[in-house]
C-alpha cells in the first residue's frame, strides 16, 4: 500500500480520495474512469466537471440530482431553449451551485452540443493508453490531450472548459484510467 490507495468501509484499498465517504465510494467505484460515449452523458459531465471548477467534487456529487432536475435531465435539447427567466430561477435554486457564468456556460454548451457529435469530438483527444498511475505524482492535472480537447471545444462554442476541466472530463469518462496501481477498480 501506498500514500495514494486507501482502504475503505469494505476494506478494499481505492484511490485516496476514493473512500472517503459513501459518495465517493459509489462514484469512485461504478462511474469515475468507466468509459462515456453518448452526446447527452457526455454533456453531463461535462457541465457537472465545470460546476466543480473551484469547488470540492463532493459538492457537486451531492447537488447532482439537484443540477438534474434544474438542468432538464441535462438534456441538451431543453437547456439550450433556457433564457434569463431560466437564469434567475437556477440563481435562485439552493439545490445547485449559484454560479451565473457557471450557469450561463451551462447554457451555451447545450446550444454547442446540438452543433457537434459531442461523442466523437471528445473522444478523439483519447490517448493511447498507458499503465495506471503508481502513485498520486503520477496524476498529472492536465496533458497535451487535454489542453488540445480545451482549444477545440472552445471553438465549437463551448464555455468554461480550459485544459484542467478538459482533464477532468477525461478522467471521469474514461479517455484516460488515472485509477492508482493496486486499486480495487478493475480497467474497463
Amino acid at each position: 500500500m501506498n500514500d495514494a490507495l486507501a482502504e475503505g468501509p469494505d476494506g478494499r484499498l481505492r484511490c485516496w480520495w476514493g473512500a472517503s465517504s459513501p459518495e465517493y465510494v459509489a462514484y469512485h467505484d461504478d462511474e469515475w474512469g468507466r468509459p462515456v460515449r453518448s452526446s447527452h452523458a457526455l454533456y453531463e459531465k461535462l457541465c457537472l466537471e465545470a460546476f466543480q471548477s473551484g469547488l470540492s467534487w463532493i459538492t457537486i456529487l451531492r447537488k447532482r440530482e439537484g443540477f438534474r432536475a434544474a438542468f432538464a435531465d441535462f438534456d441538451p435539447a431543453v437547456v439550450a431553449d433556457f433564457g434569463d427567466d431560466d437564469v434567475a430561477r437556477l440563481m435562485a435554486d439552493a439545490g445547485i451551485v449559484r454560479n451565473r457564468a457557471k450557469i450561463e456556460a451551462a447554457i451555451a454548451n447545450a446550444r454547442a452540443a446540438l452543433t457537434v457529435d459531442l461523442g466523437e469530438l471528445i473522444w478523439s483527444f483519447a490517448p493511447p493508453a498507458r499503465p495506471r498511475p503508481a502513485g498520486r505524482g503520477d496524476v498529472p492535472a492536465l496533458t497535451d490531450e487535454s489542453k488540445a480537447m480545451a482549444k477545440a471545444l472552445k471553438k465549437q462554442g463551448f464555455k468554461f472548459v480550459g485544459p484542467t476541466t478538459a482533464y477532468a472530463l477525461m478522467q471521469a469518462c474514461g479517455l484516460v484510467d488515472d485509477h492508482i496501481e493496486g486499486c480495487c477498480v478493475p480497467p474497463a
